[in-house]
């Protein structure tokens, strides 16, 4: 990162969301526009929000209400869809089952990735088989997700367009044999308020998510509007705080990306702290999108860009995720 930021950019992407299949996309001053604000952004900061993605706003919102109904549900019902081992991983979680470096995290979610067959990928995927566990209340639950889940992935290609022409390479650098076979992680997610005593039993926490980074290209957050929880680590150690802007999402990059551009993009520390006595929901769509087999080195236009060396050893992305995944939990 070449500076201390302070604050999270905002950008409106809508030329790019626009026009990035036009043929002629890279000499468009608009989208040129939008390019070298991704580009500043994920050189300074890692961390920025979008408007003008064209997701409806009504939809964002009725993402949040319907998750805000499932977790004000009974523990029992919750239940219903658990987590574990034989589910692929996918379903609920309770409390303090997710594990951010050995610690508890104080937050429950439901779990979903795209759907994986035994035997997909020469078995590299067989920890992860099986289908996303949606539950029947409240209802309409799972049509409204795969609804958002479809757009969240559509725009994740747009923006990752953008960064491609950022980074000095074709509109589509990032498709074809490194992304061109869509693989995504979604996490609905609820903190609960902030409390002076221990939750069920545990150490008193109120981290609802540790400090961590992303391990895919790119992220889209749609958080409470009503409670600033999500915070970043700038250069000097600070964390600066994600403060929620209606309408927009909260973009951040992952590890992925950072061996792609060997790092002339940074994957950036961040964590959940809900410091509120309200509970707060946020739903994270994670464009996880190396193809899960796909070998991720430095791309040699980003090594001619920062000195000539490769700073990272290939990783293959299905690897990466399934040993995170496969020590991510405790039950």
């Amino acid at each position: 990162m070449s500076t201390d930021f302070q604050s999270i950019p905002l950008i409106d992407i809508s030329p790019l969301v626009a026009k990035c299949d036009d043929p002629n996309v890279a000499q468009d001053k608009d989208v040129a526009e939008v390019v070298r604000l991704l580009d500043q952004a994920c050189r300074e900061a890692g961390f920025f929000y979008v408007k003008g993605h064209g997701i409806p706003d009504s939809l964002i919102k009725e993402v949040r209400e319907i998750t805000h109904k499932y977790f004000g549900q009974p523990y029992e019902e919750k239940l219903k869809i658990k987590l574990s081992d034989k589910t692929g991983y996918r379903g609920y979680q309770r409390v303090g089952e997710n594990i951010t470096k050995g610690i508890p995290d104080r937050h429950e979610a439901i779990d979903c990735y795209s759907e994986l067959k035994k035997g997909m990928y020469g078995g590299l995927g067989d920890p992860l088989v099986g289908i996303n566990k949606w539950p029947f209340d409240p209802p309409r639950f799972k049509e409204v997700m795969e609804e958002y889940l479809a757009l969240c992935t559509e725009l994740s290609r747009k923006i990752m367009r953008g960064i491609a022409l950022a980074l000095g390479g074709s509109v589509d650098e990032f498709e074809g044999k490194i992304a061109g076979d869509p693989f995504w992680v979604f996490r609905i997610i609820g903190y609960p308020g902030s409390l002076s005593t221990s939750h069920e039993g545990l150490p008193k926490n109120d981290v609802g998510c540790g400090a961590h980074t992303d391990y895919g290209l790119l992220t889209l957050v749609n958080q409470d509007d009503d409670k600033t929880a999500l915070q970043v680590r700038n250069v000097s150690g600070e964390w600066i705080s994600a403060v929620p802007i209606p309408g927009t999402f909260v973009c951040n990059i992952g590890d992925m990306l950072k061996i792609l551009t060997n790092g002339v993009y940074e994957s950036t520390l961040h964590r959940v702290i809900n410091n509120s006595p309200k509970y707060r929901v946020c739903v994270a769509y994670f464009y996880e999108q190396p193809n899960f087999n796909a070998s991720i080195r430095p791309l040699e236009m980003c090594v001619k860009k920062s000195g000539g060396e490769n700073k990272f050893e290939a990783a293959v992305y299905g690897e990466h995720l399934v040993s995170k995944v496969l020590t991510n939990f405790t039950y």
